[in-house]
């Protein structure tokens, strides 16, 4: 990345302001021995910032960010003399989003050992088989999490919250914590809509670039107070996180998301950001908007496609506000949309930012033309290291493949059509569900939708869709058919159309297909 546009962006944002020498030239010092880590990101912001607020929750209260760091060193070497943890070792977290959640992680790099950001959705099986999978050595948890701790291999150590605040309390001062011999990494397991979760290794960042690429396109500043509704154990959430320190930002967090304590929150506390997933922002609309409306200048969503219409919906309430990341734990981000593009097409994913190459290509490699549907291969300074299981993805020309498909318009303009394995071929013609979804989703009666391909013994495959409509709403089957008939071609209309109550969603707000083909055997 080319050093005047890093300038200019970092100038834009607050972060060359001048400021004291002596606090400039620790922060310096900590990013120059403890590189760019999350650890080494808390460093640099203590050392700047010492006594500005860092985190804010409903149970810890508030702690300024040498006060975080403090208890990380403690948690750190009360792992190390009690645990034996140690460099290269893996430690799960199983947690919601708390100030305990980011000490644990950070006291886990500060050792050179792995965090493995537990989504905290999973099963008791699917967390027994995670845990053997990442050979964890410790699993720091929520005590709400104990029941499904029953499954766990018995060598695997575990840390509850009573545990974590009796380490961190109980820790004496020690020999100054020494950058260890290899950076910890950040462990995030993909969402697992359709199978088991995998473990994906996060590369450290090894300067400004990744920062400089989303705050250009994204308007955050130094010291903003941002709140992350996000999972923090998912790729958007962890990256607000280290946005967030990176900016010495005030962190708001609530361990769980309700629409309407979100909004009370922000009114209390006046926020700059917010860090959302899509549904979120669809639970917010469901609710009243408090008066006067919360003043955020920055609404950042990510982690799945926004549904029809709600973008416009969204901006229409809270003003132009909102933007768009789409990305992967794999390849990080790919664009960025902000609410300009939104305003001329609520779809679209935005373009690459600053940095970031981007192509659409054909299954033998090739760049397909303007307009035409590919896959989508993405290049960026963050594109993970490989999965834990030792497997990766296909990569070209330094590009790896995001799994999705999209189009690129004229003038740079990105969609995604979907999942290359949602598309489904239905005698003869390609069907992108997610187009249909997003048809759909505009009825008014409709609160959430899913389409699906499911088998068919005469087309070889068909669309199903699965509706939950809002309170008081009725909708006909035949009706919604008509109405897909009216704005898309034959062959995309869903032949089953199922009611349901809700739509089984994760805990970072996706879809989980494979409950949904459940009705068909």
């Amino acid at each position: 990345m080319d050093l005047p546009f890093v300038v200019a962006t970092l100038t834009r944002r607050g972060l060359l302001t001048p400021g004291r020498p002596i606090r400039v030239a620790a922060q310096l010092g900590a990013l120059r021995r403890w590189g760019w880590s999350l650890a080494g990101e808390l460093r640099q912001a203590a050392a700047r910032d010492p006594g500005c607020t860092a985190v804010v929750d409903e149970h810890g209260g508030t702690l300024t960010y040498q006060e975080l760091l403090d208890r990380a060193e403690r948690l750190a070497r009360a792992m190390r003399a009690g645990l034996g943890v140690r460099a290269g070792d893996r430690i799960g977290m199983l947690c919601r989003n708390h100030h305990g959640l980011i000490e644990s992680i950070v006291a886990a790099m500060l050792l050179g050992a792995d965090a493995v950001l537990v989504n905290t959705g999973l099963s008791a099986t699917q967390l027994a088989t995670v845990a053997e999978e990442q050979a964890l050595r410790v699993l720091v948890h929520d005590d709400e999490f104990a029941e499904r701790l029953l499954g766990l291999p018995a060598d695997v150590l575990r840390i509850d919250e009573r545990g974590r605040e009796e380490m961190t309390a109980a820790a004496l001062p020690g020999d100054q914590l020494q950058p260890p011999e290899r950076d910890g990494r950040a462990i995030v397991l993909t969402s697992g809509t359709t199978g088991a979760p995998k473990g994906a290794r996060r590369p450290t960042p090894n300067g400004f670039g990744p920062l400089v690429s989303i705050i250009d396109r994204i308007p955050l500043h130094v010291r903003d107070t941002v709140m992350i509704a996000a999972p923090i154990f998912h790729t958007w959430g962890y990256a607000a996180l280290q946005v967030a320190f990176a900016l010495r930002a005030t962190i708001v967090l609530h361990r769980r998301f309700d629409p309407a304590a979100t909004l009370a929150a922000l009114a209390a506390r006046p926020c700059d950001a917010l860090f959302a997933v899509p549904v979120m922002l669809q639970r917010l609309m469901e609710v009243p908007p408090p008066d006067p409306r919360p003043p955020l200048k920055v609404v950042a969503v990510s982690g799945s496609a926004l549904p029809g219409g709600l973008a416009t919906a969204f901006m229409g309430r809270y003003g132009d506000v909102l933007h768009n990341l789409y990305g992967s734990t794999e390849v990080s981000w790919a664009s960025i949309a902000d609410p300009a593009d939104l305003r001329r097409a609520p779809d679209t994913a935005g373009r690459p930012p600053h940095g970031t190459r981007l192509k659409i290509l054909d299954q033998a490699g090739n760049p397909v033309p303007d307009g035409q549907v590919g896959r989508i291969f993405v290049g960026n300074e963050m594109l993970f290291e490989g999965y834990t299981s030792g497997a990766g993805r296909e990569r070209r020309d330094g590009l790896l493949d995001t799994g999705d498909l999209g189009r690129l318009t004229a003038d740079g303009l990105l969609f995604v059509n979907g999942r290359v394995d949602d598309m489904i071929v239905s005698g003869g013609e390609n069907v992108f569900p997610s187009e249909v979804e997003d048809l759909i989703a505009r009825l008014p009666q409709v609160r959430e939708v899913a389409v699906i391909g499911v088998p068919d013994p005469e087309y070889g495959e068909r669309l199903a869709a699965f509706l939950a409509l809002r309170p008081g709403e009725t909708l006909d089957a035949e009706a919604v058919r008509e109405y897909v008939r009216r704005y898309l071609a034959r062959f995309s209309v869903p032949r089953d159309v199922v009611f349901v109550k809700y739509l089984p969603r994760n805990a970072t707000g996706k879809v989980l297909n494979r409950e949904l083909r459940r009705y068909y055997g």
